[in-house]
């Protein structure tokens, strides 16, 4: 019988897990001591490294799908689709994604200004996804664009006096995700040439810049997502090899020396630990699906099944460093980078997300029923909305969906109500007569409304919208 299981490591915030082990090989009731200690110890490694491991998937898969590298710039020439497994990406905008290292020295990226036609809206961020800086009008450039420049941790060189928004990260690695948006009469030409137009090089060549190598990830698989399996902890053994520690960290590093995880040795496990860190992995992810339904909401209206995602304001206003004055916040952090990445260094108000994971009866939202989702005309959004269905179980695009959402955006193909309201379908198959209009499932799913431009209504909650409702 599973129990509730609590430990705390020295140094550590206490984590609870779900349950207690499940085969006696990965420390259930049948193993030892020693297998035991290793299982829990790897659980542990794993929800404390959630945020390295999500972030890495993009240098991994720039490289595996790609065939790039560092330094190089991955872009889209059009909005993603299935086929690119992100963390709750959007399918509105193409992405730019920069997978950096500063371990050649000093690195410079230049972000165009903003223009009448296309801005970006982005961030960077360190291995820990702890974000330096925002970019474009509401970032450090503030629309004029600039030159970006990130130091390597312990940079004793020269700094240029001017002419740079200089940044020190922790960690050599820094990663950039923006979002080049459209304005009025901006064309996908006009937006992927601007995504295109900011340059990535080493300070030591800004006098004459090397050309920056751009790849395309649109007609491509890329698949960026963390795999909840002895990868995991590969993922966390490369990192640790290459990157500084952190103080607040040393004592997970003595905890990781147990299951293999050491600054300068290889990792190599033999096959006991393999299957010791196989079940713990996914024990692990168990436990970050308990806390996403748990413990990431909050209800935005009472009486309907919208949430909110339940964000600590207290970290979102210190920069989400997760770490208090006694404390680090290891399950908030894991939480939150399980199921998404890239936090803003500054929250803003130009965007706002709804969120369900349940149907109008209260039961979750199953891939083999029919739903449907009324929006109505009056959706105080000034830009527009979106609506889109995630993977209960990856938090991405549902795997081979020919559509993954639907927003405003798409007036002309929908099929509309006579008073403006707009009926949307969750199926796993198309609702006859409304083709249009529906999203493919076929597994569970959960349902993300973002609104853009989102007006006071929506903050004040006096606006709200129906459940999902089953198609009975």
């Amino acid at each position: 019988m599973h129990q509730p299981l609590r430990w705390v490591a020295a140094g550590l915030a206490a984590l609870t897990l779900t349950s207690a082990p499940g085969p006696s090989a990965a420390g259930g009731d049948g193993a030892g001591p020693e297998e035991r200690m290793l299982f829990r110890r790897a659980v542990e490694a794993a929800v404390w490294a959630m945020p390295l491991v999500g972030l890495r998937g993009f240098l991994t898969a720039t490289r595996r799908d790609l065939g790039g590298d560092w330094n190089e710039v991955v872009y889209f020439s059009a909005p993603a689709k299935s086929r690119h497994r992100l963390l709750t990406a959007n399918n509105q905008t193409p992405y730019v994604v920069l997978p950096l290292t500063t371990r050649e020295g000093p690195l410079v990226v230049e972000i165009p200004a903003a223009t009448d036609k296309v801005k970006y809206f982005g961030s960077f961020v360190d291995v820990w996804q702890y974000p330096l800086t925002d970019v474009g009008p509401q970032g450090a450039d503030r629309g004029r664009g600039g030159r970006y420049l990130f130091l390597p941790p312990g940079y004793g060189g020269t700094v240029p006096e001017s002419g740079y928004l200089v940044f020190r990260p922790r960690s050599y690695a820094v990663y950039g995700a923006l979002r080049p948006v459209a304005g009025p009469g901006a064309s996908l030409e006009d937006v992927v040439a601007y995504s295109k137009s900011l340059k990535v090089y080493p300070l030591g060549q800004a006098d004459a810049p090397p050309e920056t190598r751009f790849l395309d990830a649109y007609p491509r698989e890329w698949d960026t997502l963390p795999r909840y399996d002895l990868s995991f902890f590969e993922t966390i053994a490369e990192v640790v090899r290459e990157e500084p520690v952190l103080e607040q960290d040393l004592a997970m590093m003595g905890l990781l020396c147990a299951i293999g995880i050491e600054k300068e040795k290889p990792f190599a496990p033999d096959a006991r630990l393999r299957r010791i860190l196989e079940t713990a992995a996914a024990e692990a992810n168990r436990y970050l699906q308990w806390l996403f339904v748990n413990r990431a909401f909050r209800s935005y209206l009472p009486g309907t099944r919208w949430s909110v995602f339940d964000l600590p304001m207290d970290q979102a206003r210190a920069g989400w460093p997760f770490v208090t004055d006694t404390k680090m916040l290891i399950d908030e952090r894991a939480n939150l980078y399980h199921f998404a990445t890239f936090m803003p260094k500054k929250l803003g108000r130009s965007s706002f997300y709804l969120a369900t994971l349940y149907d109008d009866r209260g039961l979750p939202l199953a891939g083999n029923a029919t739903y449907r989702l009324r929006m109505p005309a009056d959706v105080p959004a000034r830009d527009f909305w979106s609506v889109t269905v995630y993977s209960f179980g990856t938090h991405a695009f549902i795997e081979g969906a020919e559509r993954v959402g639907v927003s405003s955006l798409d007036r002309s193909a929908l099929r509309w109500n006579a008073d403006g309201s707009v009926d949307l379908y969750f199926a796993p198959s198309p609702p006859a007569g409304h083709e249009t209009n529906w999203i493919p499932t076929g597994e569970r799913f959960w349902v993300a409304l973002r609104l853009f431009g989102p007006q006071r209504p929506v903050f004040e909650r006096t606006w709200g919208l129906g459940d999902v409702e089953r198609v009975r």
